[in-house]
């Protein structure tokens, strides 16, 4: 404790700091700690100050060297290794906890280089509560699922103050070190008088100015306290010589922690602050938004944040001191990557020792001959170099040898020239390898002791001169002994091995082509001579040579044996064994007793425990343990065999027989039941009185889910259609809704929709789904609907539906025409009126559909139907009925003509592309989704213009003569010459179980063309439509009045407007509204005199 303090303000100070810092990390603001620098300040001994973390202890194992450096060396290690369990320890207090905090893996190599790599270091991680050990690292205890948020925060408080501490002990600004002279004893705490700027000051002024030294205060900015702070000079004024100027080492240090800064922030008056120090202040919502801007004085390692940057990574993108670059990319995913050397690399006396690739820049030992991170050579490329092993000449870009395949050796070590005591230099060198027989001899032969190769010259030259350069101590080198030259051996030997090398490599090659093994080569090359092909040989001699093994090894077991009897082995194990062996013959007889024994213990394992079998099953499966398993279970698989393969049936499984397991088991080798739960749950079901349902329907559901609402669920679906129970394997969807039914009724549904009607009625006989007219729906319902109905129709069946499906698609092409002859469908590619069936061979015509007539030649439609009209009898005989007939219902969609009157319902659906449309007007008759604006009604309607003969067949025919003799258009009232029946004889299509055609048959009135009275109204309405009549002048005021609210006319009256003015008003407003647009507008008239 510093003299002149007073304890019981510095405990009072030091509780106070604690208690606003334990609550700012409970709350999550890690950030805005300015209690540490109170803490660290305060002159109170370490046993006091820190009440969790043994901080003695951790000093005086982690502090060591010899000098200060060492010293500092090992404080910045243990600096580096307490932020990260700083870092640890706020991210168990934030609010905001990392996804897996629960547990730290040791596999991380920045764990694994700072807190790994300290004493106490885990005893901080068992205070934060990872107190259970795992093989992969420390963990919570799973009964704990939240931490100790106020004992780790007061953990966490003591690491960040000893980590400011010790950052200021580093950086000589520690205001107390006397109190770590204890724990560190090689620390000088007295500052060198040629470093340091401090003044001396006399004990008195001393002891006053401790008493008036007041705690730092609370500023409210991140800012070290002014007494710390070097006082800034100002710009004029010049440094002492030797001295740092205050502002530029400002710069160089964080404003939080003192540590080196990496980042400047200019939203904070240009504040730095380190790595650690900008991730916690700038982690607040107020402040996460500022921008800050690297250093560019001096870049710091991304990963520590202290060290200067050595190599900077293209792959990850990162610049890294040279422990974290040599850490971080020691990982066997990361050693590839491409790095760039940022610094030159001091060159010491230990440099000879490893060399960096110049590939990679990663630094090696000296006798790594490949770079350990990418692979490449550490002598140039492009010079050659000579095998260590058989001293081959290989290329510069090989890294394995061309013969032996041994990768390049590492050049020798440099000779370093030792000082003796009386001042001379001399050469000490190791012992030397021969490079012919790798044998290491002595120093002091000069020939290789084992093949009498002599040695190499050394490099060094024979005489050193002293380090002090003085001329007269030079020791000339003892002469070395020249051995007689060996002018061509080498040279020869070379060219031999090589030669044998390349035979060898041949003669396997020649071998894998005929099925022979470079292994079986090389053990038949022990017994062939020169002469003898290893092919040739393993063909006629080895199985020989097999023979003799197995007597060789059956005669040594009779000799062991107790019973004194032999062993039957198989060519095939001693085959193994003798290819195991190299072609050792003896010791493959002793290799494939061992093999015969470890098979025959892990037989008797499975329980087979007759000797002589498990002998025979070897030898008849050549060895092989899972052959000869088949062999010996078999016998006991026959019962079962016989009964599978009889011709007596299975017998059925019966639900209620007492012995449970024997049906459990049943379950499970027959229906492949995941466990035997579900079996028991199988037998369960089964056992209920009201199920009703098939074994195969049960275990199904059982299959699905072990839930028994959920298999009920699944058992029990109605058919909407024949209100039938089916369970869900039986019930058939389509993919247009969500309907399901029985498969019974979707065949018969579709089979009646193929056969009887039209491709538009095969959609689901539920809901009516989907629409068939919209295209891209369609074309998706019939792709899936195809795959359904291959696997329920019939095969006639199944073709008719594709010849529908093909007919209903060529119907959206604008050639496709329909045969009035025989109704067969085709494409017209040609622009000519006449046509000709390709299935009947008839002719008709290509736009009215007319059966084709020479007349038609050079004539329009109309004309041609005039013509008709005053030269054919048999069409005069018809009169209006033929014309009735002639001017048919034709589909607005696909363009197909019905010979049928349009009279009657009005609602008319097309037989061919299942259109609903109004046989008056055309338009659509809508069930649902009415395309026309304000319409809110739900049921089937149209909307009908009002020249319809929706509205106007209520009329009289006196009141539509009148209405086309207002326009001078001519009408038909006589009947037609001949003999008249006195009934109408217009087609149409009755209500009949026959569903044919037929005439119309009632009575005919005079005055009305030979027609009834419905056929005639139709006859002088399409004459009013023909040509273009408006029926709104012949309307009563009710009838006035009711049309201005069906079309939206503003039907309010004028002040003072008497009822001329206005039903005129409204009649013009009306007559505004256009008549119908799909309304035929053919203007054709019969000539016939009225």
């Amino acid at each position: 404790m510093a003299s002149g303090s007073n304890p019981v303000t510095a405990d009072g100070q030091m509780e106070e700091a604690r208690k606003t810092g334990e609550a700012l990390l409970t709350s999550g603001m890690a950030h805005d700690l300015k209690a540490i620098q109170v803490l660290a300040n305060l002159p109170l001994p370490l046993s006091k100050k820190y009440r969790h973390v043994m901080v003695g202890t951790m000093l005086k194992e982690n502090v060591s060297g010899g000098n200060k450096a060492q010293v500092l060396e090992s404080l910045t290690h243990l600096a580096k290794a307490l932020s990260i369990l700083e870092k640890y320890g706020c991210n168990l207090t934030s609010p905001l906890r990392p996804k897996f905090w629960r547990s730290v893996k040791h596999a991380n190599t920045v764990f694994r280089a700072t807190v790994d790599s300290i004493q106490g270091g885990r005893q901080v991680l068992f205070l934060y509560g990872y107190t259970q050990q795992q093989s992969d690292g420390l963990s919570f205890p799973d009964d704990v699922t939240e931490p100790d948020r106020e004992k780790v925060a007061a953990v966490t408080l003591e690491v960040m103050t000893l980590r400011t501490e010790i950052d200021m002990l580093i950086k000589g600004t520690h205001p107390h070190e006397e109190i770590f002279s204890d724990f560190i004893p090689q620390f000088n705490i007295e500052k060198d008088a040629t470093t340091t700027d401090a003044v001396v000051i006399p004990p008195q002024q001393a002891e006053e100015s401790g008493r008036k030294r007041s705690p730092p205060p609370v500023l409210p900015k991140p800012k070290l306290p002014t007494e710390f702070q070097t006082p800034k000079l100002p710009p004029s004024s010049e440094s002492p010589a030797g001295m740092k100027n205050s502002s530029s080492s400002s710069t160089e240090q964080c404003n939080l922690c003192g540590g080196s800064a990496t980042v400047v922030c200019p939203s904070c008056d240009h504040q730095s602050f380190c790595d650690a120090c900008d991730d916690l202040f700038h982690r607040h919502p107020a402040r996460n938004h500022h921008k800050r801007e690297p250093k560019t004085s001096r870049e710091m390692c991304c990963i520590c944040g202290v060290s200067p940057v050595h190599a900077r990574c293209a792959t990850c993108v990162q610049v890294l001191c040279r422990k974290c670059d040599d850490l971080f990319h020691s990982h066997p995913d990361r050693k590839g990557h491409s790095r760039t050397v940022l610094e030159s690399t001091k060159v010491n006396s230990a440099s000879s020792s490893t060399w960096t690739c110049s590939q990679c820049a990663t630094v090696n030992k000296a006798q790594n001959t490949l770079c350990a991170t990418c692979k490449n050579s550490s002598t140039p490329s492009n010079t050659e170099w000579k095998c260590k092993s058989c001293t081959v000449i290989n290329q510069g870009s090989s890294v394995l040898c061309e013969v032996c395949e041994r990768p390049r050796l590492a050049p020798p070590l440099s000779i370093t020239p030792a000082l003796h005591s009386s001042g001379s230099i001399t050469v000490v060198e190791p012992n030397w390898a021969c490079p012919f027989c790798t044998f290491v001899n002595p120093l002091s032969t000069t020939a290789c002791e084992v093949c009498r190769t002599p040695k190499k010259q050394s490099n060094v030259s024979p005489t050193l001169q002293k380090s002090s350069g003085d001329a007269k101590h030079q020791v000339p080198a003892p002469p070395q002994p020249k051995p007689k030259p060996r002018v061509g051996l080498d040279l020869k030997r070379q060219d031999r091995m090589k030669q044998d090398g390349l035979k060898l490599v041949q003669q396997i090659k020649e071998a894998e082509k005929r099925g022979v093994s470079p292994e079986e080569v090389y053990a038949a090359l022990r017994f062939c001579d020169g002469s003898t092909d290893p092919c040739d040989w393993h063909t006629t001699e080895l199985p020989q040579l097999l023979d003799d093994i197995c007597g060789m090894a059956a005669s040594v077991h009779a000799n062991v044996s107790a019973s004194g009897e032999g062993l039957a082995l198989s060519r095939a194990e001693a085959k193994l064994a003798w290819l195991a062996t190299g072609g050792d013959t003896e010791r493959a007889v002793m290799q494939v007793l061992r093999d015969r024994k470890l098979k025959m213990m892990e037989l008797h394992s499975l329980g087979f425990r007759d000797t002589g079998q498990c002998e025979e099953a070897l030898r008849q499966s050549g060895g092989q343990v899972k052959d000869a398993l088949s062999l010996l279970q078999r016998p006991l698989l026959d019962p079962f065999h016989k009964r599978i393969w009889s011709e007596q049936p299975e017998p059925p499984l019966d639900p209620n027989h007492p012995d449970k397991e024997r049906l459990c088991r049943r379950l499970l080798a027959l229906y492949d039941l995941p466990s035997w739960g579900r079996c028991e749950l199988t037998l369960s079901l089964l056992q209920e009185p009201d199920m009703a349902y098939s074994l195969e329907d049960v275990v199904q559901a059982v299959r699905e889910s072990h839930d028994r609402d959920f298999i009920r669920r699944v058992l029990n679906n109605e058919c909407p259609v024949c209100l039938s129970i089916f369970p869900r394997s039986k019930m058939q969807s389509l993919t247009s809704c969500q309907c399901s039914v029985c498969l019974d009724c979707f065949t018969r549904h579709f089979t009646i929709a193929v056969r009887d009607k039209s491709i538009w009625d095969m959609v689901c006989p539920t809901c009516g789904n989907p629409d068939i007219n919209d295209a891209e729906n369609s074309n998706n319902y019939f792709s899936t609907l195809d795959i359904q109905l291959r696997e329920c129709l019939e095969p006639d069946v199944y073709d008719l539906f594709h010849k529908k499906l093909r007919d209903h698609t060529l119907m959206k092409e604008p050639n496709f025409l329909w045969c009035c002859h025989c109704a067969y469908g085709f494409i017209n590619e040609g622009d000519q009126m006449k046509v000709t069936c390709l299935s009947c061979s008839k002719s008709f015509c290509a736009k009215c559909k007319k059966p084709w007539e020479a007349q038609h030649q050079d004539l329009s439609c109309e004309q041609f139907q005039q013509w008709k009209r005053d030269n054919d009898p048999e069409y005069q005989r018809q009169g209006l009925a033929g014309y009735l007939r002639d001017n048919g219902i034709t589909c607005p969609r696909c363009r197909f003509q019905y010979a049928l009157t349009k009279g009657g319902c009005l609602h008319f659906t097309c037989t061919q592309c299942r259109y609903q449309f109004c046989s008056g007007c055309n338009n659509p008759f809508n069930k649902e989704n009415c395309r026309t604006e304000q319409c809110n009604f739900t049921g089937l309607h149209a909307h009908h213009p009002r020249d319809c003969l929706f509205y106007l067949r209520d009329w009289e025919p006196e009141k539509l003569q009148a209405l086309l003799k207002r326009s001078n258009v001519d009408f038909n009232t006589e009947a037609p010459d001949g003999p008249q029946v006195g009934t109408c004889g217009v087609m149409e299509q009755k209500d009949e179980a026959s569903n044919a055609d037929s005439p119309c048959g009632v009575q005919t009135q005079a005055g009305q063309a030979g027609l009834c009275d419905k056929h005639y109204r139709e006859y002088l309405v399409s004459l009013i439509n023909a040509h273009s009549l408006d029926p709104a002048p012949l309307y009563d005021p009710d009838s006035l009045t009711r049309a201005c609210e069906r079309y939206r006319v503003d039907i309010q009256r004028r002040p003072n407007e008497d009822d001329n003015a206005y039903y005129f008003r409204l009649l013009q407003k009306l007559m505004e509204v256009p008549l119908g647009e799909k309304v035929c507008r053919n203007a054709t008239q019969e000539p016939h005199a009225t």
